[in-house]
């Protein structure tokens, strides 16, 4: 018995529990070994973190193509897991440390504090996953893998030392974006721009062989910078080799104020002759554009600041060399100074002597530590890297071919920018939680790369005694006796990027480099669904390690989706106040409405605009359609054993099987192209409009009358197409059908495993057989269940009789609303010249519509009378006669000045997208609202002038 409030708490607890106990969202079902496979694997969620919006439309429509497979008879694989995020959970333990004034990470030492952050992990780090499963994702839990669970982290070893053997990791001394905080280098992605009202500080270079003055031009050379302080570790001054006002002086030197340092000055296309001075000043050690110029030029690397973000002279070999007299007072006046303090020191030394030109107010973007909240700085220091351009040749190769396929296409041509100017990867961090470096260094430095220290000792031992830095005695009686080695060798403190470790997920969490049956059965996976923004951090990288490892592209196909957004299209942020929590939205509306207003809004290529009201506009669908299920229970709707919905006799239910069959290949479609909206709107307006609207509407004369074969008929109809209406919902709502297929009939089995609808009755198992006939890949799949549809259920007759009714009713609707009629007024209808088959629709369904379109009467004239009010419905003409029920010239008046509201929005709107300006500088979700508006205001436009062409012909 269906309750009489659908409530949304009250299911999704239970349907949880239930698919989980009977293990529905297992892979590799016996009954489905020889199905074909369908993988995916889930972007891992940090373990720190908790659902946001972005993971609920990633994992929703994930769940969607899940649930939507394993209904096709496929053996759905969906690989769940988590993250370890090492710089994300290293800090919050060592916060929580902190709060609990416990002895510090450093104080605590490398072992025990790894100690506490696995035991945090166990105790925490399962609350995403809760969540996820509060969303209804149905994961294969039971496989859920941690990328530093112990068999991760022996393909994360094992890849390390693979790479480094070919030559493809290696250390070398690169600039990095360093956080002097957490003291670490961090990736691009962990880096946040910020926009800072700062300085422009134009400096005086002296040229060398000249007698400087500050008022004689011809003595120095202007630069502009927005970091006085590092010009300490300038090598160079740089400007455009077509830049004539210096083209006498390139090769010269100038030297370097209150250093006194020689240095050249150089031609690079680099230098903006239209920006600052033209000149700017090369400090390669500090800034990621200068290191290229100055690998270009050969120039020197001259590091000046420390881990810290302090001034580090003293003791500074690089800085020091070459310099005059005086250098090492000056260094050690300025050393251990912080970075900012030192800025105003420096200025204010450069405006003593003369060589502080201008200070100019200055906007620009800069780079902070998404965490640690501080200014990033370009580091120079000895990290470990893998060589991307050469991983990343097999995989541009796989896209180009086809082999791998983004959905929406424009985003390959985003990768395909990224991939063919890949820099080399920087993937060693200054942190203690993550996969410890598989390094270990000799007593001169030398690097032993193995999987265990053993195995280290053992190269080390070798090469020791072949370089007779010990005898062949020392080394056996080292190798033999763990003590006598104590020392020898260190192990590298540093830990692995995590994207090393996520690059690996496709087939790590299969049970690789093991040769295990998963790893041949579901890899390569189906469909990566993921954001846009990590194409290059994730998306990129598990395709140069699956093809490197596995020698195939580790998904067919990459479906990138764009930004939840709030309902303005703002970007959703703690600092402005616009987050919208989903679990407080699965609390209030339940998770399949959330579920829903995600994937109604998830258009390919397009930002997804949300707010409460939109969540509550499809909890309201739920609810209605929960409501049309109730109607059926009481009205004794029941599907009979073996009925058949093409052996129907009345023309309404066989307009619903005709309408069903459409909405499934429909939805069927839309799902298989990802068009997950489409998909989603499909469903609902055939759920509200036809189903709700008019089928049951256009039943209710036929259930309220006697019983006999039409009632009977209707009743196993309406059980019928609400069954293919819950099949067809399920992946989008899964909590209120799963409820639904419970409590409306006695069933064999869960919903989640039934079978999808077929066109033509294909069954799973046979899908199944088909599928596994010749190659398992995706697109062999569509052909054969179009090759099986041919003969869907289809009566163009049906349709054109209930379409007629439908159609009609609706166009008097339309027009009472335009005209402002009050819909309790009865108008008659006049139909014009209508055909022997028109009359005869029109007989039969005289009282429906008549009812329906709040009519007095209907009836037929060679010719639509004066002031009448005329449309076509399905090519032939019906008129209104509205003369005496509304004031046509009134009514006129009225419209026009609506079409002249509509035309001021327009023409405002344009004058906004006509400024270039204002497209140019106003945020993305601004200019797409404008360009929302005028669409809208074109809409309101065009039925306007529709209505006041139908007065026209009236008057």
């Amino acid at each position: 018995m269906i309750e009489k409030n659908y409530q949304p708490a009250d299911i999704e607890h239970r349907m949880a529990r239930i698919w989980e106990e009977s293990g529905a969202f297992k892979a590799g079902r016996p009954e489905r070994k020889d199905a074909a496979p369908f993988t995916i694997v889930i972007p891992p969620p940090n373990v720190t973190g908790s659902l946001h919006m972005g993971h609920a439309l990633n994992n929703t429509l994930q769940d969607i193509l899940c649930r939507f497979e394993r209904m096709r008879g496929r053996d759905v694989l969906w690989q769940p897991g988590t993250d370890h995020a090492g710089i994300a959970t290293q800090m919050v333990v060592e916060r929580q440390l902190m709060e609990r004034q416990e002895p510090g990470r450093r104080d605590m030492g490398r072992a025990k504090f790894l100690e506490r952050v696995w035991q945090w992990k166990a105790e925490s780090g399962g609350t995403i996953v809760n969540q996820l499963k509060r969303l209804g994702a149905s994961c294969d839990w039971s496989r859920e893998r941690f990328t530093m669970d112990e068999g991760l982290s022996r393909a994360v070893v094992k890849v390390f030392v693979e790479l480094h053997r070919d030559g493809l990791i290696y250390k070398d001394k690169r600039l990095v974006n360093w956080d002097p905080k957490l003291l670490t280098a961090i990736s691009d992605l962990e880096v946040q721009q910020v926009e800072v009202r700062g300085h422009l500080w134009y400096l005086r270079y002296p040229i060398e062989g000249r007698s400087f003055s500050p008022e004689d031009p011809k003595s120095f050379i202007v630069v502009a910078t927005t970091r006085p302080e590092t010009m300490l570790g300038d090598t160079a001054v740089a400007v455009h080799p077509d830049d004539e006002r210096y083209a006498d002086l390139v090769g010269q030197h100038v030297i370097l104020p209150l250093v006194g340092r020689r240095i050249p000055i150089v031609a690079d296309d680099y230098s903006d002759p239209e920006k600052g001075s033209g000149a700017v000043k090369v400090t390669p050690a500090h800034d990621f554009n200068d290191f290229e110029i100055g690998k270009r030029h050969g120039l020197p690397q001259i590091s000046v600041l420390d881990q810290e973000g302090s001034l580090s002279l003293v003791g500074n070999e690089d800085y020091l060399r070459g310099l005059p007299m005086g250098a090492d007072e000056f260094a050690a006046e300025f050393d251990k100074i912080e970075r900012f303090a030192a800025r105003k020191k420096i200025v204010a030394r450069l405006e003593e002597f003369g060589f502080l030109e201008r200070i100019e107010p200055n906007t620009h973007m800069v780079p902070h530590g998404d965490r640690s909240g501080v200014v990033i700085e370009p580091y120079l220091t000895d990290q470990w890297y893998v060589d991307a351009k050469t991983l990343a040749q097999p995989a541009i190769a796989a896209v180009r071919s086809g082999e791998t396929t983004f959905v929406p296409k424009n985003w390959e041509k985003t990768y395909f920018e990224w991939m063919e100017n890949i820099q080399p990867w920087c993937i060693s961090r200054q942190l203690w939680w993550g996969h410890q470096i598989p390094a270990w260094y000799g007593p001169d430095g030398k690097v032993f790369v193995a999987e265990t220290e053993e195995e280290a000792v053992g190269h080390a031992l070798g090469y020791y005694v072949e370089q007779e830095v010990i005898t062949p005695e020392q080394g056996h009686d080292m190798a033999v006796d763990p003590a006598k080695r104590e020392g020898f060798i260190t192990r590298d403190e540093d830990v692995l990027d995590t994207w090393f470790s996520s690059a690996l997920w496709p087939f790590s969490t299969l049970g690789w480099p093991d040769d295990t049956p998963e790893v041949a059965r579901y890899y390569p996976t189906n469909t990566l669904v993921t954001g846009f923004d990590i194409i290059f951090f994730w998306v990129a990288r598990m395709m140069m390690m699956g093809l490197h490892f596995m020698k195939e592209a580790p998904f067919s196909t990459v479906y990138i989706h764009r930004l939840v957004r709030d309902e303005k299209g703002a970007k959703m942020s703690k600092s402005k106040g616009n987050v919208i929590d989903p679990l407080g939205v699965i609390d209030e509306y339940g998770a399949d409405a959330l579920r829903f207003a995600l994937t109604r809004e998830a258009a390919q290529g397009h930002d997804i605009r949300l707010s409460p009201h939109l969540v509550e506009t499809n909890r309201n669908f739920a609810t209605k359609f929960w409501n049309a299920c109730r109607f059926a229970e009481m009205n004794e709707c029941v599907k009979p054993d073996g009925f058949d919905p093409k052996g129907a006799k009345e023309t309404l239910n066989r307009w619903i099987a005709h309408e069903t069959s459409r909405v499934t290949r429909e939805v069927t479609e839309t799902i298989e192209d990802h068009r997950f909206n489409d998909a989603a709107g499909a469903i609902y307006r055939f759920v509200w409009n036809v189903f709700c609207d008019w089928y049951l509407e256009l039943a209710k004369p036929v259930l309220m009358g006697e019983e006999g074969a039409a009632k009977a008929e209707t009743r196993a109809m309406i059980a019928w197409t609400r069954d293919e209406i819950l099949k067809l919902l399920h992946p989008f709502m899964p909590f209120i059908t799963e409820e639904l297929w419970a409590v409306t009939a006695k069933r064999d089995g869960l919903l989640v495993l039934a079978s999808w609808p077929r066109k033509s009755g294909v069954t799973g198992e046979q899908l199944a057989a088909i599928a596994t006939a010749g190659p398992v890949v995706d697109p062999i799949i569509p052909p054969v269940i179009a090759a099986l549809d041919a003969d869907e259920f289809s009566d163009p007759a049906a349709e054109a009789e209930i379409g007629w009714v439908v159609d009609l009713v609706t166009a008097m609707r339309s027009v009472k609303a335009e005209m402002n009629i009050p819909p309790s007024t009865l108008t008659p209808l006049v139909i014009a010249g209508a055909s022997d088959e028109t009359r005869d629709r029109a007989q039969r369904w005289n009282d429906t519509i008549k009812r329906l379109a709040r009519l007095s009467d209907i009836s037929f004239a060679d010719h639509p009378p004066e002031g009448a009010v005329q449309l076509l419905v399905r090519g032939e003409a019906v008129a209104l006669p509205l003369k005496g029920v509304i004031d046509l010239a009134a009514e006129r008046t009225r419209l026009e000045k609506e079409l002249g509201k509509a035309d001021a929005d327009i023409k405002r709107v344009d004058a906004k997208l006509a400024n270039e300006k204002f497209v140019a500088n106003a945020p993305e979700e601004l200019v797409e609202e404008e360009k929302e508006k005028r669409a809208a205001a074109a809409e309101r436009r065009a039925k306007i002038l529709e209505a006041i062409e139908r007065l026209k012909k009236a008057s």
